[in-house]
């Protein structure tokens, strides 16, 4: 007969088996086309187990892509963009299987969206208490979209040009660009009150159109405009 220690002790395996499972099912298929079925087979469990378990398939997912908590962003502005800068050896390099399943989830599944949400914001938040430019938490929110974008594209679709460069590279290559964007842009502050820009395409282009003619006496086609055209010679399109 079964003692209550040994019974604990294989549930408790048999649920360590479900949730392994369940990253691996929810990481290559996502929350929405993964199904308790498919968890069960891989862990080599009967379905009924599993809903007696965790309840529901949403109830597992939550169990299943609980991640550490990301180490926050703190110290001086350089400091942080050379640890943004850091993470791309874990965000091109073997991730947990848990990380996996929240991002391939993430943009059909709002559960998934929301915890992806929440953690992103707090980089945010964190980072751009560190910028004294102009719109620090737009600032800062670039950063952080440009850093997830490197994950997706390698981890999600395996871009090619991603595949076989090294951590280093890619960082020596990505630091002018969010250093750039910590700082106060010269040409943005002057200018401020020329954005946004209010006029369509049409009539900018109307507006360009007119003060050339007015400059050079000649007239400036705008895309679009209708052009006359006596069947002789090139057609003005052509030119």
């Amino acid at each position: 007969m079964d003692t209550p220690t040994s019974r604990a002790e294989r549930r408790r395996r048999s649920e360590e088996r479900i949730l392994a499972a369940a990253r691996t099912v929810f990481a290559e298929r996502g929350f929405e086309r993964a199904t308790i079925r498919a968890i069960a087979s891989m862990a080599g469990v009967d379905p009924a187990l599993v809903m007696q378990y965790f309840g529901s398939k949403q109830e597992l997912f939550d169990q299943a892509v609980r991640i550490p908590a990301i180490p926050p962003l703190d110290g001086a502005l350089d400091e942080l963009v050379e640890e943004l800068l850091a993470r791309i050896g874990m965000k091109i390099g073997p991730i947990p299987q848990a990380s996996l399943a929240m991002m391939r989830s993430m943009l059909t599944h709002p559960e998934a969206a929301a915890g992806v949400r929440a953690r992103l914001d707090e980089q945010v938040e964190q980072l751009g208490r560190a910028i004294s430019a102009q719109d620090p938490e737009l600032r800062a929110a670039l950063m952080i979209s440009t850093m997830l974008g490197v994950t997706i594209a390698h981890q999600l679709l395996d871009l090619t040009a991603l595949r076989e460069v090294s951590p280093t590279r890619i960082a020596a290559i990505a630091r002018p660009a969010l250093m750039a964007l910590t700082h106060p842009d010269a040409s943005l502050e002057t200018n401020s009150g020329a954005y946004p820009d209010t006029n369509s395409g049409a009539e900018r282009d109307a507006n360009a159109g007119a003060a050339s003619e007015a400059s050079t006496g000649a007239p400036v086609r705008t895309p679009g405009a209708t052009d006359h055209w006596d069947g002789h010679g090139e057609h003005p399109a052509d030119l």
